[in-house]
């Protein structure tokens, strides 16, 4: 993914916005496999709370640090299932007139999509499954197993 983001934008400053907290662990590997100029922000949302399914409502929890008008944005996201987080955070940050907005995802999990919404860069897709690992949590838990992990039975 960091390669053809590199092909891409050869020659342009990038302007990663990393999405809190999920995308984090992601963030830090892809920003290492793009040797341009770039600079790094953080945006933060809520739309699942402690459950498995999201609540239907995104709120802004943490807004980024510096203006992205006029620049090239990756969007870095965990997961891109319902489409309702990126459609939301789409719709707030090119009110911001960026250059030119695109998204990454490491996971596309195109069965539980509500909103039209595709990402521009995807790592893996995957089933219609409740995943955690790699920054993904659960209520917060399991975001420093190595591994994306299915999470099955009963989460206490």
């Amino acid at each position: 993914m960091g390669r053809q983001i590199t092909r891409d934008f050869k020659g342009q400053r990038l302007h990663l916005v990393g999405v809190l907290k999920g995308a984090s662990i992601f963030l830090a590997d892809l920003i290492r496999q793009i040797p341009l100029e770039v600079s790094l922000d953080f945006i933060a949302v809520s739309s699942y709370g402690s459950n498995k399914q999201t609540s239907g409502q995104v709120r802004l929890t943490k807004d980024l640090d510096t203006s992205i008008e006029g620049h090239n944005v990756i969007l870095v996201e965990d997961i891109l299932d319902s489409g309702l987080t990126l459609h939301y955070l789409q719709q707030v940050l090119s009110q911001r007139k960026p250059r030119e907005m695109r998204i990454a995802a490491l996971l596309d999990k195109r069965g539980s999509r509500i909103k039209n919404v595709n990402a521009d860069y995807v790592g893996f897709e995957i089933p219609d499954e409740f995943v955690v690992g790699y920054g993904l949590d659960y209520a917060e838990r399991y975001r420093n197993l190595k591994d994306v992990c299915v999470l099955s039975g009963p989460a206490k």
